[in-house]
């Protein structure tokens, strides 16, 4: 028998605590391989921390953030990871936990698919620099 779907790595990631107050611009996404990275998060930066991340992905994601550290990672992991995807941007949480990212306006799965805007969560990492 045939799978009902292709194969898809990114899974929702969901707003640590409770829901977002208003909905979000963006849809958050977080790769398979970093989603028991993604429920750890907020163990290990805290809840305020998790919460400012995920609303500055889902409303905000290509500007700076007003205050962790952010910048465009170079070489080929910056790279996007398709038409229409933004370079990958680095984000500091904190000196022990980074998030990359790309975003993407207008993303659909199949050509005849709707549109949405989409955060995907690349890497997560809890170890120093």
């Amino acid at each position: 028998m045939a799978p009902d779907r292709a194969y898809q790595p990114f899974q929702p990631a969901r707003r640590p605590g409770s829901g977002p107050g208003e909905a979000p611009c963006y849809r958050v996404l977080v790769h398979r391989k970093f989603h028991g990275h993604w429920k750890e998060m907020v163990d290990r930066v805290g809840l305020d921390q998790a919460q400012e991340l995920w609303d500055h992905l889902a409303n905000r994601p290509g500007q700076k953030p007003d205050t962790a550290g952010s910048c465009f990672l170079r070489g080929k992991f910056g790279r996007p990871q398709g038409v229409g995807w933004s370079r990958t941007i680095h984000y500091e949480l904190s000196s022990m936990a980074r998030v990359d990212y790309q975003y993407h306006d207008n993303f659909t799965t199949r050509p005849d698919g709707d549109a949405h805007p989409v955060v995907a969560i690349l890497t997560i990492s809890y170890s120093s620099h």
